[in-house]
């Protein structure tokens, strides 16, 4: 009797933490039923523009399309005027392509109007190149990331993207894997692993990362130019 007394307690308080249980979980997708209903009313009936942008396609709010379509003719006309203008505005679209794609994800596929004017904040403004009104908002520094710089490489680039990296002169990073090799051939294996594990600086963007530049419009039209002007130099133009 008493066994039977204390195994009715147990299935009553069982019970009792069952319902409570299954109430919490009835409030919590109710909650989460009345956010998702929020978030369909706010958005819907809003008109989307598939556009094509540094390679890469993407699904825009209307209002964040047209934005990005005046962000876009004010630097090209702000640019208009420099002999390399293409290859800065193209330099910009992929970087914008690529600020884009770290906002999407498997939840989120429409770039939206806060999109945009975080990506403006991040590129800086067309007035800040041309010297007129400043923007308060400073872009925030990039961490510096490892490539293989190609531009200053005598191999394949490696001890030129870690001098960039370190902030060291190439002609020491060099010096320190020609002293590796000696000994029985570790600085080789080392450098061919890096070899293939960093990837090559392409664009103008993953320059300014490796040399920890901020990668806004004003370094992108910098870094442009300066290498075109490079290349003029070589082939005396």
């Amino acid at each position: 009797m008493f066994i039977r007394n204390k195994i009715k307690i147990f299935l009553k308080k069982y019970i009792y933490v069952l319902h409570g249980i299954i109430f919490y979980l009835y409030i919590c997708n109710t909650k989460l039923t009345c956010i998702n209903r929020y978030h369909i009313y706010n958005t819907k009936m809003k008109v989307t523009v598939n556009i094509n942008l540094g390679g890469y396609a993407f699904n825009m709010d209307e209002d964040a399309y047209e934005r990005l379509r005046q962000y876009m003719k004010s630097l090209e006309k702000e640019f208009s005027a420099e002999s390399s203008a293409a290859e800065i505005m193209s330099d910009i679209e992929g970087r914008i392509a690529e600020l884009f794609k770290l906002r999407l994800n498997s939840y989120k596929q429409v770039i939206t109007i806060k999109d945009v004017e975080e990506v403006m904040a991040i590129l800086g403004s067309p007035e800040v190149i041309s010297g007129g009104q400043p923007n308060d908002e400073r872009p925030p520094r990039s961490q510096r990331r490892v490539y293989r710089d190609p531009d200053r490489r005598i191999i394949g680039g490696v001890c030129a993207g870690l001098s960039a990296y370190l902030d060291w002169d190439p002609l020491v990073m060099r010096i320190i894997f020609a002293i590796l090799i000696l000994p029985g051939g570790f600085g080789l294996a080392l450098y061919l692993i890096l070899w293939i594990v960093l990837p090559e600086a392409k664009t103008t963007a993953q320059k300014l990362e490796m040399r920890g530049d901020p990668v806004t419009v004003e370094n992108i039209k910098d870094s442009v130019k300066q290498e075109f002007d490079t290349v003029k130099k070589k082939m005396n133009l």
